[in-house]
């Protein structure tokens, strides 16, 4: 690690392949989810890369330096992910076969009939994981358009999906 912060760019390299088995295992194990474990290793290491200066030997042992990034990193998203499902669970199902293919359709459609601005923030925020904040960089506008047009895009798929499903299907 040394190296790697004295700007040894090979050093990372063995880094990553010395730990990312032992991470992804970690996360796999806690998440059940590889696509979830497999991002978290890499933001991990990315997260690394921007905080390198961060890590100091005396305070403790790389590995216990990734494996602190990794696991406040998954909290952050299972949270998120949490967030989400409480407000619409048809979003992020529990279970990918929870959700019927019909339904899928469904959520689709109703997605398809949002204005193209509310599209764009639900699909960056529920589909792609980014962070309000994130989002507005990507739009360029202000955090709060953001977050109303994510509260109006919300609002109007759970009417439609109300209509759709007339309060007898899964949502």
């Amino acid at each position: 690690m040394i190296a790697y912060q004295n700007g040894d760019e090979i050093a990372l390299e063995r880094i990553f392949e010395r730990y990312r088995d032992p991470l992804y295992r970690f996360l796999y194990r806690y998440s059940k989810d590889e696509q979830l474990s497999i991002d978290i290793v890499q933001d991990t290491f990315v997260t690394l890369q921007t905080k390198k200066r961060h890590f100091d030997q005396s305070k403790g042992q790389l590995k216990a330096y990734l494996f602190q990034i990794a696991y406040r990193l998954m909290i952050t998203k299972l949270n998120r992910r949490k967030k989400w499902r409480n407000i619409l669970p048809f979003l992020i199902p529990l279970d990918k076969q929870e959700v019927s293919n019909v339904d899928r359709l469904t959520i689709q459609a109703a997605i398809d009939t949002l204005p193209e601005l509310q599209r764009a923030v639900i699909l960056l925020v529920y589909y792609h994981d980014l962070k309000q904040d994130e989002v507005a960089n990507i739009l360029k506008i202000p955090v709060g358009t953001v977050k109303s047009r994510l509260h109006t895009a919300i609002k109007g798929l759970k009417e439609r999906l109300e209509e759709d499903y007339d309060g007898k299907g899964p949502f």
